[in-house]
């Protein structure tokens, strides 16, 4: 008999996305503040236990000697930031620095290395470690830079379950921050890693001179990615001696919030992270940041080359405000 294309059962069609415009994220900004904030609330109340903040710490598993010339990182061999170049680590070193993490109550353990891009025997012993730090049960997480065709799907093999590739900032500040390479290139690496089925983790860095439009621009092109980012990091700049970016105006910390709140409300799905800069921020701001939507955060004395708040605060912290770790 003929089948008719009536009686062909065909996939529901997938929900349609808002596509966000530069000029809606920015028309949030110019919300007053607590406005903004409990609008963000309601949304992250939508989809996540507003108790509940997951925990992740970050190694730097290779320092140093990076072939590009980002304006913020202490690791370009360009920058003369006094930072000594390191080979990377053996396998066994980071995986004692895993169990330390999981000991201290991190449910995630990201590696990061100094590198354009690995090279193939670069990635060997790394797919060593993600497989190993895995079998801790811990969930994995990698930087490595730009990514060749096929790396992702070795990554993906061996267990990883984020990538971290940040697109930094918007499109027309780009050039500003980063010549030596294009903000394409990393969205071609963020292809590459979804294709492979690996989740994304991607956000960016405020305070490096951008203008709110600017901010706005970031957190539109992160959430009109084909899939938002899974985990969203949010930096605030921590200014290094010796990198073009030292010397910067600091970013008002209500204006880091409404970053905050800005990627909460165009990215309800995702988990948002206090990163980079905390350890310069009081109690009460990273409670406002809580607030405003950030359920995720950077646990542990160092963020590859720069310090964070110890555990034993960041424990204090949560026992004040009532938090749980995940």
């Amino acid at each position: 008999m003929t089948t008719t294309s009536a009686t062909i059962e065909r996939p529901a069609a997938p929900p349609s996305r808002h596509q966000w415009a530069t000029a809606e994220v920015e028309a949030l900004f110019e919300l007053p503040l607590l406005e903004l904030v409990f609008r963000a609330q309601q949304v992250h109340r939508s989809h996540f236990d507003p108790q509940e903040v997951q925990r992740s710490t970050l190694l730097s598993i290779k320092t140093g000697g990076c072939s590009e010339d980002c304006g913020y990182c202490s690791q370009s061999a360009r920058h003369d930031s006094g930072l000594a170049r390191q080979r990377l680590l053996p396998v066994d070193e980071v995986l004692a620095n895993a169990r330390a993490a999981k000991a201290r109550g991190a449910s995630r353990f990201c590696m990061g290395a100094a590198w354009r891009g690995p090279k193939d025997q670069d990635l060997a012993p790394v797919l060593e470690m993600v497989r190993e730090v895995k079998a801790l049960g811990l969930q994995t997480c990698v930087t490595l830079g730009m990514l060749k065709e096929g790396q992702a799907e070795q990554l993906a093999d061996a267990g990883l379950d984020y990538y971290n590739h940040n697109l930094d900032t918007a499109p027309d500040f780009y050039g500003r921050v980063i010549t030596t390479h294009t903000l394409q290139d990393r969205l071609d690496t963020l292809d590459k890693v979804r294709g492979a089925g690996i989740n994304v983790c991607s956000g960016g860095i405020v305070g490096m001179g951008e203008n709110r439009r600017q901010r706005a621009a970031l957190i539109a092109q992160l959430a009109n990615l084909p899939a938002p980012p899974e985990s969203v990091p949010i930096n605030n700049l921590v200014q290094v001696p010796g990198t073009p970016l030292a010397g910067a105006g600091a970013l008002d910390p209500f204006e880091f919030v409404r970053t905050i709140a800005a990627a909460r409300i165009t990215m309800p799905s995702s988990y948002v992270r206090l990163s980079a800069g905390r350890g310069e921020m009081s109690d009460e701001l990273q409670a406002l940041c809580f607030l405003a939507g950030a359920n995720s955060m950077f646990y542990g004395e160092r963020l590859l080359t720069t310090d964070n708040p110890d555990a034993d605060r960041d424990d204090r912290l949560f026992a004040r405000l009532g938090l749980r770790a995940i």
